[in-house]
């Protein structure tokens, strides 16, 4: 007599299995790990920040004006006396809050832009498609600077005009990626069997459009926080006196002979971040990609 399996008391082992893969390929790829840990070292510092034992990073000492970096002092003073350092750790929590609410709207708004277009196809595919390609015409810093021109300075805007800029681009992969789900078998059937559009969508193709969505997501990251450095240098990112990093530059490229140090830490931790956010984001591509599974 041959015994009869419950489905509904089997459990599937294929996610445990996917897991299990991933982690086993990220944590084998060592410029994953070494990205992870500096995106995890500049978050760590970033929101330590109101309790590390630092200066004020607003508060100015005239006897103290351009110091190269000492014992007190480890990265200098800037031009009125302010710590770079603790300018640099707040600069941190601008920069990255700059970069993951800049990519959440881009998210948030592309996305299902993106899976509309695609799911929908005929005019409303047109409609959508256009205008992405409309906004993808124009480089993307360019039209951050304009829409933040636009809207005035502030981090706030800095933010809204980096993460318009980016939407084309989750647009475009959100619906290509649903266009591609929607050619699969098990849609089908579960089209079939007459699964409404919200299920459908919830269900089948938002859970396999996630993974390139992520990925893009980190690197987008890291180009988000170089448009708020260039948008802060420019004085229309983060207003002064509050720290960060792209306003610090914006004032040490007047100092570069007298106090080089200025200029240094700050481009150096913009340089790491983006090389953290670049390196975790490829990684999680390479451990993501089913056709190695």
């Amino acid at each position: 007599m041959t015994a009869v399996t419950d489905p509904r008391t089997t459990a599937d082992p294929t996610p445990a299995k996917s897991r299990s893969r991933f982690w086993s390929k990220f944590l084998a790829n060592p410029a994953a790990i070494l990205g992870g840990v500096l995106v995890l070292f500049f978050v760590t510092v970033a929101a330590l920040a109101p309790i590390l034992p630092i200066f004020d990073p607003t508060a100015t000492d005239w006897l103290a004006v351009r110091k190269a970096p000492s014992a007190e002092h480890p990265f200098g003073t800037d031009e009125i006396g302010r710590d770079v350092l603790s300018r640099m750790i707040w600069g941190a929590q601008a920069s990255l809050l700059a970069g993951v609410v800049s990519v959440a709207i881009a998210v948030l708004l592309g996305v299902p832009l993106g899976v509309l277009a695609g799911y929908a196809r005929g005019w409303t595919d047109a409609a959508i498609s256009r205008v992405t390609e409309a906004l993808l015409a124009a480089p993307f810093l360019i039209l951050a600077i304009a829409l933040a021109a636009f809207l005035g300075p502030s981090l706030t805007n800095a933010m809204i005009a980096i993460g318009l800029s980016a939407m084309p681009i989750f647009i475009r992969l959100a619906r290509a990626q649903t266009m591609a789900v929607m050619t699969e078998d098990y849609v089908e059937s579960a089209r079939a069997i007459g699964l409404g559009h919200i299920a459908l969508i919830g269900r089948y193709i938002l859970p396999n459009i996630f993974p390139p969505i992520l990925v893009q997501s980190t690197l987008t990251i890291a180009t988000a926080i170089i448009a708020e450095a260039s948008l802060s240098f420019l004085g229309l990112g983060q207003q002064p006196p509050a720290p960060s990093w792209g306003s610090m530059l914006n004032i040490a490229k007047n100092f570069l002979e007298q106090a080089p140090w200025m200029a240094l830490y700050p481009g150096i931790a913009i340089f790491l971040v983006v090389l953290g956010f670049n390196l975790l984001g490829d990684g999680l591509r390479d451990a993501l990609d089913p056709r190695d599974h």
